[in-house]
């Protein structure tokens, strides 16, 4: 059985490697949030709706951009109530796992937290058309793929999860996770690439 004091030593010894603000990038923040559903952990993965301007039917964690003033821990629970009605405090919190620089132009920090309690998300529409509960094990067990594409040297990586392909960036976050914080493998994903329709 999963639990918070494992996450967490697994976390403390975990080197965080951060990447600056270089240019126009912008700093955001996603939650990787370790909830229980009906007695088993899993996280909350979100698809956007069709009709977003940026990264329209993606699928993604809760999480954005950071507002002025705020540390990327106050932005991802501000983001992760915004869009899925789920309030947690900063004790709720566990750590973080490596800054990933993304081709729309953000340096992403993605941040673990933990829920003792059950409770179903209210999703906002604006935001969100689905979201799903992704079973700890599934994660665990689940071998990234790769592909080459013709505007990149880097490998496109990609994750088979709840029957579809979840991509970079969202898939080398969870794969992030699911190495460190569930086997306590120090995987790097700085060189996993996004795909194209991902670049803006």
């Amino acid at each position: 059985m999963l639990t918070r004091a494992a996450v967490q030593s697994r976390l403390d010894a975990f080197d965080v490697w951060r990447l600056p603000l270089d240019g126009d990038l912008r700093a955001a923040s996603v939650m990787v949030v370790i909830a229980p559903r009906n007695g088993r952990r899993g996280v909350w993965l979100t698809r956007r709706p069709a009709r977003m301007n940026r990264h329209a039917a993606q699928f993604a964690l809760p999480g954005g951009r950071l507002d002025d003033g705020e540390t990327h821990h106050e932005a991802g629970l501000r983001e992760l109530h915004e869009e899925l009605g789920i309030a947690l405090g900063p004790d709720a919190i566990l750590g973080d796992l490596d800054d990933y620089r993304t081709r729309s132009g953000f340096v992403m920090t993605p941040t673990l937290a933990w829920m003792d309690d059950e409770v179903d998300p209210a999703p906002n529409a604006d935001e969100v058309e689905h979201v799903f509960h992704i079973d700890v094990d599934e994660l665990a067990d689940a071998e990234p793929l790769f592909e080459s594409i013709p505007q990149s040297d880097r490998p496109v990586m990609s994750l088979p999860l709840i029957g579809r392909r979840i991509h970079a960036p969202t898939a080398a976050v969870l794969f992030q996770f699911a190495a460190v914080a569930l086997r306590d493998e120090p995987v790097r994903v700085a060189d996993y690439e996004q795909p194209v329709f991902a670049w803006r």
